[in-house]
């Protein structure tokens, strides 16, 4: 009895021994291959198409990426399902590092009318690298010279004026449907004309078909700039680089209201802390940098930054805003 008391507490030291000379090695294994990141090419996957925003934002920020890690960085393009496959793509991606994504507004979005659950929590959050805030544009002549003249306007005549310029539940239709929630107007006071983006329905604002095209800047620039729209308002907490002149809200009518479409780097949930840093770091360098400050500017697209932390209180904001608007005009199931 003795002796088998005695082999019993061997085993047991042994066996412990070998479990913590396990986690050793773990914790050794991981420690090397953090540091040894990105050993091998890393793919960048976009939920949108080829040529888009989204596609020309990951192609810049994957070709400098590829400097600051040492690796080639492929850009592939994963689209349908109201960038439903793309996003999911990069959330079930084996969460070594070696697989990341460029996450964008619509994440929000999606799961509120039931097409995912996924929400920004389902990822590993790198950096918030864009943001275009919505503006509130009308045609040149039309007689409305600020916001708030538009909005009485809207809100003494419900249904008399239209507004365009994504599909229905689109960023730019909560954009516009918000501002009217926040100032105390019914959303359905403006009806809301689906179209295939922003283009098309600037297009038909100055054609007469519809009187508001709550778009951003960059999207209205050249129509902007050829003295055909004019824009009454930015929907962001500060004016716009582009154009410093259009009032905020905050300035304009004191209210508070912020709406933009984003863009972030995340990575599937799970990765490590050190190989998350590492991306953010890289990322930084890369966001602060002059061919993308440059890239960017020409394109007339934001610039922000925010790391790891910041983006996940910044997605979960925007979740949230986003969620009770598509609750206010009926879009959220």
């Amino acid at each position: 009895m003795a002796i088998t008391s005695r082999l019993s507490r061997r085993s047991l030291v042994v066996g412990i021994s070998g479990v913590l000379a396990g986690m050793a090695l773990t914790v050794i294994a991981t420690s090397v291959s953090a540091q040894g990141y990105p050993a091998r090419p890393v793919t960048l996957i976009v939920p949108w198409g080829a040529g888009g925003g989204t596609d020309a934002t990951a192609r810049i920020i994957g070709s400098l990426l590829e400097k600051e890690l040492g690796q080639p960085v492929t850009v592939v393009n994963r689209t349908g399902g109201s960038g439903v496959v793309g996003h999911s793509a990069i959330a079930s991606a084996a969460p070594d590092g070696y697989t990341i994504g460029m996450a964008t507004v619509e994440i929000g979005m999606m799961h509120w009318q039931g097409l995912t659950e996924l929400t920004g929590t389902s990822y590993t959050p790198i950096g918030l690298v864009n943001a275009d805030p919505a503006g509130v544009q009308v045609r040149a002549d039309s007689p409305y010279k600020t916001v708030n003249e538009l909005l009485a306007a809207i809100k003494a005549n419900p249904g008399k004026f239209k507004a365009s310029g994504t599909g229905q539940g689109g960023i730019w239709h909560l954009a516009i449907a918000g501002l009217l929630r926040d100032q105390k107007i019914d959303p359905a006071a403006l009806p809301w004309v689906p179209s295939n983006g922003a283009a098309p329905g600037l297009q038909d604002m100055i054609a007469g078909g519809v009187e508001v095209a709550p778009v951003s800047l960059p999207e209205s620039r050249s129509l902007i700039d050829a003295g055909k729209v004019k824009s009454l308002a930015i929907m962001n907490d500060k004016p716009s680089a582009l154009y410093p002149n259009v009032p905020t809200l905050k300035a304009a009518i004191g209210s508070d209201w912020t709406m933009a479409a984003w863009r972030g780097l995340v990575a599937p949930k799970g990765i490590s802390a050190e190989v998350r840093d590492k991306l953010a770091a890289a990322l930084k360098k890369v966001v602060a940098s002059k061919d993308y400050t440059e890239f960017m500017g020409k394109q007339g697209y934001g610039v922000i930054f925010a790391g790891p932390e910041d983006f996940a209180k910044f997605m979960a904001k925007s979740d949230s805003e986003l969620g009770a608007t598509m609750k206010a005009v009926g879009l959220a199931k």
